[in-house]
């Protein structure tokens, strides 16, 4: 029966941490909340990095097809210098430059903010911010399109990225409050953000493959494969929903979930 109830537990964190990592919610947030509510013990920075993994498999799996057409174009046009290509091209470049800041401040600060912004009141307030700025662009339509971007839009999309390593900012949802604030259409904002997330969740992983090889985890490898595969198929779920939540322009529903949220934290748990 224990054995019964380990298993469950790890199916339902890695399907709540895939859940809400690609909505604007701030999955890191509800991470410490839940630790709250529940007592729920650390499982440690390896099984996080892991979930998250999760997610990064079902985002590469959602935008395979823009992956490979960004890969084949960029390639051709450092080769072939056609002119057709040099959207994909830049588009690349931009992606280098929005990953950049999260980089330097996760280096700077992110010891930091794991010490000293992981209170649950903190998220409390960052969640309310994170829903007025989800309310603020909640009707905008802009007109960027990938082939209209620039390197300051790719920095300042990237900056945002950066700012929510703050549990209770969202970081899918920072980085389309920033794009759209720029003017991008809500399908690029959208996938700009998902793209940007890719070398930065791949570069985490890289870097923390001594924590795997360093932890001995011969007796939760099993657990650890489940909680990854409901990671993967809660975060494709989650993310679909998302992209058509997005294409109805209903983006004030998760503004009023983190208003709820994080006025609920504020005035209960805290």
């Amino acid at each position: 029966m224990q054995d019964l109830w380990l298993l469950l537990k790890y199916i339902f964190l890695g399907l709540f941490q895939g859940f809400t990592e690609p909505i604007p919610i701030s999955s890191s947030g509800h991470l410490v909340i839940l630790q709250e509510l529940i007592d729920m013990e650390n499982k440690g920075l390896d099984f996080l990095i892991l979930v998250n993994f999760g997610s990064l498999i079902a985002v590469l799996i959602i935008y395979r097809n823009d992956i490979m057409r960004l890969i084949q174009n960029g390639i051709g046009y450092i080769l072939s210098r056609d002119s057709k290509l040099k959207d994909d091209f830049y588009f690349i470049i931009y992606l280098i430059i929005g990953t950049i800041p999260a980089g330097v401040l996760g280096i700077l600060f992110g010891d930091f903010i794991e010490a000293e912004l992981n209170e649950v009141w903190i998220v409390g307030v960052t969640l309310l911010i994170t829903g007025l700025a989800l309310w603020i662009i909640r009707d905008l339509r802009g007109n960027k399109n990938e082939g209209s971007l620039t390197w300051k839009d790719a920095l300042l999309v990237g900056l945002a990225q950066g700012v929510a390593l703050i549990p209770g900012i969202s970081r899918s949802g920072a980085t389309i409050v920033a794009a759209m604030l720029l003017g991008m259409k809500q399908e690029t904002a959208l996938r700009f953000s998902f793209l940007l997330y890719i070398p930065v969740s791949l570069g985490t992983m890289i870097l923390s493959i001594d924590t795997f090889i360093e932890r001995n985890l011969s007796q939760v490898w099993a657990l650890y494969t489940i909680a990854f595969i409901a990671s993967i198929i809660a975060s494709y779920g989650a993310l679909k929903w998302f992209m058509n939540i997005m294409a109805q322009g209903k983006l004030k529903y998760f503004s009023f979930y983190c208003f709820i949220i994080g006025g609920l934290v504020l005035l209960f748990i805290s």
